[in-house]
């Protein structure tokens, strides 16, 4: 099992979806659900991470997560698709659709 973010982006065989976040942040709280019902939906074809930017704040500054909730998609160690701030399940869901199909 990977034990940091670098290593899982790199690593993983299935596409890596991440949510930067934090307990204070509003905006963090309204994307929440669809992130866990990314995970569920996309569940053997996907993996969802959650980075709480308050405890890893080296992999915030590490992957430039200027404003959260950002939200990124890496296949294969390689960036794919990045956001910052909250937009709807159905938004998210269609941009993970484009990059893994």
């Amino acid at each position: 099992m990977a034990k940091t973010l670098d290593e899982l982006v790199r690593t993983s065989e299935l596409p890596v979806f991440v949510d930067f976040w934090a307990a204070w942040c509003g905006p963090c709280k309204t994307v929440a659900p669809s992130v866990k019902q990314l995970a569920h939906e996309f569940d053997g074809r996907l993996k969802v991470v959650k980075v709480n930017v308050d405890q890893q704040p080296e992999a915030a500054a590490r992957y430039q997560v200027h404003g959260i909730p950002a939200l990124m998609l890496f296949v294969g160690g390689e960036l794919k698709w990045r956001t910052a701030g909250a937009i709807s399940y159905q938004q998210m869901r269609q941009e993970v659709l484009k990059v893994i199909g």
